[in-house]
């Protein structure tokens, strides 16, 4: 797409912003408060006028937030607002589990509470945040808005990004008949982006294997039915809350690419057929499709362009890997972007961006090609999931699974010879009963020195907005000595034993400016 642009003097009447976002979902949301907490003027430009959606609601906008997100959400003091998981059961939860508890899938494989080894998992702290809970898209986007508009943020609604044009110093961006003048533009505005379409970037990925179907219908013989998640000879169905259904026809993706709208008669039609049953359905309340297909951004920045969530990935939504993905996106992002503004990013800090989710995607993406690949209905993909049942009924296989499920093995390979290095930091709990989590608060970041020396203090002083010192004992501590922190809650630099001065230097001076 390229943008046209008119003479418009309006334009230069509306004030120049630091970041403009296109799209206020819970990525666009939560990276603007990231930007807004260190002081960026920042607008959120997105196309639909009503934020609510039955699609965001119970059940269709039911997520798993995984380790990374909860982490990321208690570290800025919004995870206590989260209410729907407190009072909904999980709905992995079924008749046919037995006394041990489902806790997660692959493939519609289920993996049980008991066969988790989480001592396998060294630095996780007992009583930390959950590794997995359910939430709600309408939810967190209505505490996510909540939080930006108090930090300053400008949430303009009904107004979609047509075109933007860059130079060396900002972007000019054209929403309708309005023009908007920022210094950064990030698109995360979903699988359609029209940032990453206007904006040229290579979508490279795989086409899909199947159809799948969200639906709302009123079912006359649900008994019919089995319970929770059945994987069939045809494809899937899941019945997990009453008169909610969740199908995948294996058809290559070819009712979903005609873009038809679904019908009851289609519904009962693939249902029946997938179930191998003749059940009947009253009535069709809403109903969407979706597909498996895995595409990838090559580059999530050109120029003062950058890309966020699905506007740089999609795959199918199997174990609820995408918004997850998506906040660590902004999470990622978010600091480096300010500092860059601020100028106060050392060199190659904004391109860690890329460097470290890239590969994340490229993971998650696999991740799910993989689980496509094993429900597929065919002899070949039939006996891999035959043996992936039986890993997921051992130990090893359960808690390997679990690990990435829930997000808990998350590492960026940043290097560092600690094996804490490039991976989220524990939630310590100090013996005043302050945890870590709660000392991250404004998003700086931490010199931790369980050592208490006055060198480290010192060093401290040098990155004196950035950095700030925190010392003392925890209940807990790994034998660690001293570790830095990045605002994003990723240990930079860690040690067991006395502090090696020199290394931990260059590791302040990797991702902070000194005074």
């Amino acid at each position: 797409m390229k943008p046209t642009f008119k003479n418009n003097k309006s334009a230069l009447n509306h004030p120049f912003y630091d970041v403009i976002i296109s799209g206020a979902g819970p990525v666009g949301l939560f990276l603007a408060t990231e930007l807004a907490r260190a002081k960026c003027k920042v607008l959120i430009l997105e196309k639909a006028e009503d934020p609510h959606s039955i699609l965001k609601q119970m059940p269709f906008g039911v997520r798993g937030l995984s380790a990374p997100s909860i982490e990321a959400l208690d570290r800025r003091g919004l995870l206590s607002e989260l209410e729907i998981h407190k009072r909904i059961k999980n709905p992995h939860q079924n008749a046919k589990q037995g006394p041990q508890r489902q806790v997660g899938h692959f493939a519609g494989i289920p993996f049980l509470e008991g066969n988790v080894d989480t001592s396998q998992w060294k630095y996780r702290l007992p009583g930390s945040a959950d590794t997995s809970l359910i939430s709600e898209m309408g939810e967190l986007e209505t505490i996510l808005t909540r939080r930006a508009e108090s930090l300053g943020v400008e949430i303009r609604r009904g107004l979609a990004i047509t075109g933007f044009h860059q130079t060396d110093n900002e972007v000019t961006v054209e929403a309708g008949d309005l023009f908007f003048q920022c210094k950064w533009l990030v698109g995360c505005d979903g699988s359609r982006s029209v940032v990453r379409k206007a904006g040229g970037f290579e979508f490279a990925g795989t086409e899909p294997e199947f159809t799948g179907y969200s639906a709302k219908v009123e079912i006359a013989d649900p008994e019919k039915l089995e319970p929770g998640r059945n994987v069939t000879p045809r494809g899937m169905y899941l019945q997990s809350q009453p008169g909610y259904l969740a199908i995948q026809d294996f058809d290559g993706g070819a009712f979903h690419s005609l873009g038809k709208p679904v019908t009851l008669e289609h519904v009962q039609e693939v249902l029946r057929r997938i179930s191998d049953t003749d059940v009947t359905i009253n009535a069709l309340h809403i109903a969407t499709t979706w597909t498996d297909r895995a595409r990838q951004a090559t580059t999530y920045r050109k120029g003062r362009v950058l890309l966020a969530g699905d506007a740089a990935h999609i795959h199918a939504p199997l174990g609820g890997q995408g918004l997850n993905l998506g906040l660590g996106d902004a999470m990622n992002l978010g600091w480096k972007l300010a500092a860059t503004i601020q100028n106060n990013a050392p060199h190659g800090l904004l391109e860690s961006y890329y460097a470290e989710r890239h590969p994340i995607g490229e993971q998650v993406l696999n991740w799910s090609r993989a689980q496509a690949l094993i429900m597929k209905p065919d002899p070949h993909s039939q006996a891999l999931y035959a043996i992936v049942h039986d890993l997921l009924n051992t130990r090893d296989g359960a808690t390997y699974i679990a690990g990435r499920v829930w997000g808990v093995n998350t590492h960026y390979n940043i290097g560092g010879g600690h094996p804490l290095t490039g991976r989220s930091v524990p939630d310590f709990e100090f013996e005043d009963g302050t945890r870590m989590n709660e000392l991250m608060r404004d998003g700086c970041g931490i010199l931790l020195d369980f050592g208490t020396n006055a060198a480290v203090e010192t060093l401290t002083a040098q990155y004196r907005d950035q950095l700030k010192y925190v010392s003392g004992k925890a209940n807990e501590q790994f034998g660690l000595n001293t570790l830095l922190i990045r605002p994003d809650g990723i240990v930079a630099w860690a040690s067991d034993t006395d502090t090696d001065f020199d290394e931990l230097q260059k590791a302040a001076a990797r991702w902070f400016i000194s005074n």
